[in-house]
């Protein structure tokens, strides 16, 4: 992955209080987990619900999409909605685990899928797979969705940069859509050149050798790109050429359907039937979906608002029949608890665990900006751990979420039901322990002077991350006698790029992920790879031009091999990482986040896992 394609893969992940999409927007992780099942069953409705006719789902959505373009999109609440009208060859289901989508089965060693050396996938696809408007899907399709996505170097193109040809697709690409150059003519030039099959365009490792099977051969092993190609709405998802090629820019922005040549067309169980932007959207079914199970909806209509706050009180008078999907999960807490406290709607709150972890980071890799964190001398690691120790992470639970919208983060870095998670109480650098906390800034900082004018900074537009500043200010200086000023930044974006540049002391910091794989942490936030994302410095040696001087072999080596490897045998190696970072004490712990949903009880189905919204044909709608 170039350093470029990471720092735009790293950036997008900073929204709602991430200040990111990526995808997900939502709160904090909660210590009870209601089942699916018993949101559907229990409870009654506290009104009449989202309208008088079965099958017909309505809820709310925040932001209007600015793309719904697989080679470009990046937002959740795009994604959530995309991933219901397109499809990839894999996808994950509702455990996250990768499952066959388009292709018959997910390649592996055993089944002949993979190569003895790891190289080479053979892809079988299903027979008889259309797009919605009726085009049949055949190889060809698979590779000029993949070639395309490329070529438009998005958010997420570098998931593909295993495969033979990706950097010289992307070099050529740049030459005829450079930046700042026109929209309009670069897609153009695109189409064109892959229509005429331009070799510029081609990745040298997709093959089609018959109309139901591709062949993709890596430049090197990687044990992460079957789950980062089952990435739903981004770049490993499969378009049609025939409809793209005739508005290339804005052809996602029409409705689709049979017989549609200039529309948003994909291979999904439905497809978006009107769109009135910063209004609306409605979905319907396509008719003899090839996939199972087949919609029981007949009608998706969604609600484009500006403002989430009222979602709650007109949840609650039954004008929407669910509230939560499309990435709005994370609802205000005085309306979680007003329901959590309410015996006949508690049952119809349902949380969920979901992949965002929030921790600080200690400026350790860039001495420039200076601070008594920086290096991995003794006193550095000593000061960072007294200043982890000293935060009671249960207190903050309860103190900042109710014990409802966050949980401690004391399973290391990847959040829990993901592949990677250390297990419960198992991160180390969670423990509260204000005396040995105290002994160690004692030990390195015994006349107060390192840490005299101490700074932690952080995005204040969303509430929770001023009231975590302030939780942790009256920790540090309760537990330590430590004055930390609190230094928060009104404007989000500004303050990703200052962080992203290694300009604090402290800062809060997280991290969203994007596929099931701890590939996804390691390599795009810390270490040398990291090239540009490496909020804190830690284990990069600078040779990206950042500044950095935190030079760890050990961590690049370890990491390099791990990527390379099947999960099965990579995993040990990210433990290994994540030892090393706990004993390094490269970050300080504090909270999972949650996705906060209300489910009328005769909507059934309807859920999330840790990564998106279960898909809306398992959905079925009651007459209410």
């Amino acid at each position: 992955m170039s350093c470029a394609a990471r720092w735009t893969h790293v950036v997008r992940h900073y929204g709602g209080q991430e200040l990111r999409p990526s995808r997900f927007k939502i709160g904090g992780l909660c210590l009870g987990i209601l089942g699916v099942l018993t949101v559907a069953a229990c409870g009654g409705s506290s009104a009449g619900g989202g309208g008088a006719n079965a099958n017909i789902l309505h809820f709310p959505f925040t932001n209007d999409p600015s793309t719904q373009d697989p080679g470009i999109l990046d937002q959740e609440t795009e994604s959530e909605l995309a991933q219901n009208a397109f499809d990839n060859l894999w996808r994950f289901d509702n455990k996250l685990t990768v499952v066959p989508d388009i292709a018959t089965t997910v390649p592996s060693a055993s089944n002949g899928g993979i190569s003895s050396d790891g190289l080479t996938y053979t892809v079988h696809l299903r027979q008889g797979v259309t797009f919605n408007n009726g085009d049949a899907v055949t190889s060809k399709d698979v590779l000029y969705s993949f070639n395309r996505s490329v070529a438009l170097r998005g958010p997420y193109a570098s998931n593909l940069a295993a495969i033979a040809g990706y950097s010289a697709v992307r070099k050529a690409a740049a030459a005829f859509c450079a930046k700042g150059s026109d929209v309009n003519a670069c897609h153009a030039t695109l189409e064109q050149k892959l229509s005429a099959n331009d070799p510029t365009v081609q990745m040298t490792g997709l093959t089609a050798p018959d109309q139901f099977t591709v062949m993709i051969k890596l430049s090197s092993t990687c044990g992460w790109c079957l789950a980062a190609w089952s990435l739903q709405a981004t770049t490993a998802t499969i378009v049609d050429e025939n409809v793209i090629k005739n508005d290339p820019v804005n052809w996602w922005t029409k409705p689709g359907g049979p017989g549609v040549t200039d529309g948003q067309v994909g291979t999904g169980a439905f497809y978006m039937s009107a769109y009135v932007p910063k209004q609306s959207l409605t979905y319907k079914p396509v008719s003899n979906w090839w996939g199972s199970p087949k919609p029981t909806l007949t009608q998706i209509n969604i609600d484009i608002k500006a403002d989430e706050s009222t979602f709650v009180s007109t949840w609650e008078q039954g004008t929407y029949d669910l509230i939560g999907y499309g990435g709005d999960s994370s609802l205000p807490l005085a309306d979680v608890l007003r329901v959590k406290q309410n015996a006949q709607e508690s049952p119809q709150l349902l949380l969920v665990p979901k992949g965002r972890t929030t921790w600080l980071s200690f400026n350790i890799g860039y001495p420039a900006t200076g601070g008594p964190f920086v290096g991995e001398s003794a006193a550095a690691k000593g000061l960072r751990k007294a200043m982890a120790l000293s935060v009671d992470l249960n207190a903050l639970v309860q103190q900042v979420c109710k014990g409802l919208t966050c949980a401690a983060q004391n399973g290391g870095l990847i959040t829990k039901g993901l592949v990677g998670y250390l297990g419960d109480n198992a991160d180390p650098l969670a423990h509260f322990d204000a005396s040995t906390a105290k002994s160690l800034l004692h030990q390195y900082d015994p006349d107060g002077s390192k840490t005299a004018a101490l700074k932690y900074s952080y995005n204040s537009d969303a509430s929770i991350n001023q009231t975590v500043a302030q939780f942790l200010q009256g920790q540090w200086q309760t537990n330590l006698g430590i004055n930390v000023a609190l230094d928060p930044h009104p404007d989000g974006h500004a303050f990703i790029n200052d962080r992203l540049a290694g300009k604090f002391v402290m800062a809060r910091d997280g991290w969203q992920f994007d596929y099931n794989h701890p590939q996804d942490w390691y390599d795009n936030l810390w270490g040398t790879s990291a090239c540009g994302g490496n909020t804190s410095g830690y284990a990069d040696n600078g040779s990206c031009g950042d500044g950095a001087t935190d030079s760890n072999p050990t961590y690049d080596n370890t990491l390099t091999q791990a990527d390379g490897l099947p999960i099965d045998q990579g995993l040990p190696l990210y433990n290994q990482l994540a030892t090393q970072m706990q004993t390094d004490v490269a970050y300080l712990p504090l909270y999972y986040s949650v996705g906060q949903f209300m489910i009328h009880p005769y909507v059934h189905g309807a859920g999330s896992t840790a990564q998106a919204d279960y898909y809306w044909n398992g959905i079925t709608v009651d007459a209410h």
